[in-house]
């Protein structure tokens, strides 16, 4: 049985590789030569990976109230560049295992929600709604918990498994509203 899932593990990981491979003769150079996705007004943040250009859009899950769901506040998905701009929900194993997010609501705070992602549990997020009403995510970004806009992912794939080189991390400073940025390596 161990042997099964060794193996089916590894031809999983495998069929990433060959697929990040597939789709690199269409990644730019740099991360301000990929494609801005639509701003939407439920949209949090997006990760984009120099693997390929294809995008990864967090957005905030609203109710009929325009309350963040409690259940499912963060509604995570593909745009597929390489695929025509293709809107496409997450896999169960992109989900449970490098995209997906754990949240829980923060005690005593009303529709706010602490979370972290599932590939990277060492920075915790916060998801909630400003005094506007508008989602927000708040995300640590030089020591200090920021508006999280994008994040770029470096990764090399030269290898039989993946690696990350490093993280780059945009976003709005929430007492000025001014840019920030930080660059890191995991």
């Amino acid at each position: 049985m161990q042997f099964f899932k060794t193996t089916l593990l590894f031809s999983i990981l495998l069929t990433f590789n060959i697929l990040a491979q597939k789709n690199k003769n269409t990644v730019p150079s740099s991360a301000e030569q990929f494609p801005i996705p639509a701003k939407t007004p439920n949209q949090l943040f997006y990760i984009q990976r120099s693997s390929n250009i294809n995008t990864i859009i967090y957005d905030a899950n609203l109710g009929s109230d325009k309350k963040l769901d409690p259940k499912n506040p963060v509604h995570t998905y593909w745009i597929r560049y390489t695929e025509g701009n293709k809107k496409q929900e997450l896999t169960g194993i992109q989900r449970s295992l490098a995209y997906g997010l754990h949240t829980k609501p923060v005690v005593g705070e009303v529709n706010s929600y602490d979370g972290y992602f599932f590939a990277y549990r060492k920075r915790r997020f916060v998801v909630k709604q400003n005094a506007k009403g508008e989602p927000i995510a708040l995300f640590p970004i030089n020591g200090k918990m920021q508006i999280l806009e994008k994040v770029f992912v470096k990764v090399d794939e030269s290898g039989m498994m993946p690696s990350v080189i490093y993280i780059e991390l945009w976003g709005r400073d929430t007492n000025t509203d001014k840019e920030v940025y930080e660059k890191f390596k995991p």
